[in-house]
């Protein structure tokens, strides 16, 4: 990864109906942009929906994904051009971690339904 230090801000932000966005961090392993893209992607989904049912839990949720996919794409939070190289990873790999861990416990099955499966359910 390179320093990003001298970047300019045409490299830094885009103009979207007048407003200046700050764009993604392009050092991101593709990899690590998809995953992040799709959380993102969940999260403002989720937003949209939360009014449909919601328990309480669905849009706080939802907009706890979207910030933390933002961070992690450099796109919220310290720039990514004032940090490290070892700072940015350390950014988007806490954003990763901690999105998965949200999303394991929302799609994760209630305990005991493993058990009252019988083998030929399998």
């Amino acid at each position: 990864m390179s320093d990003l230090g001298n970047t300019t801000d045409d490299e830094r932000f885009f103009l979207h109906s007048g407003r200046r966005w700050r764009k993604t961090d392009p050092s991101l392993p593709e990899d690590v942009k998809a995953r992040l893209m799709s959380h993102l992607g969940r999260g403002r989904s989720g937003v949209r929906n939360s009014a449909k049912g919601d328990d309480g839990t669905a849009l706080p949720r939802a907009r706890r994904t979207v910030q933390l996919a933002k961070e992690g794409l450099g796109e919220r939070g310290t720039p990514w051009w004032e940090q490290s190289a070892a700072e940015r990873k350390a950014r988007w790999t806490a954003a990763l971690e901690e999105l998965d861990t949200l999303h394991a416990k929302r799609s994760a099955p209630p305990a005991g339904d493993a058990a009252r499966k019988s083998p030929s359910d399998a």
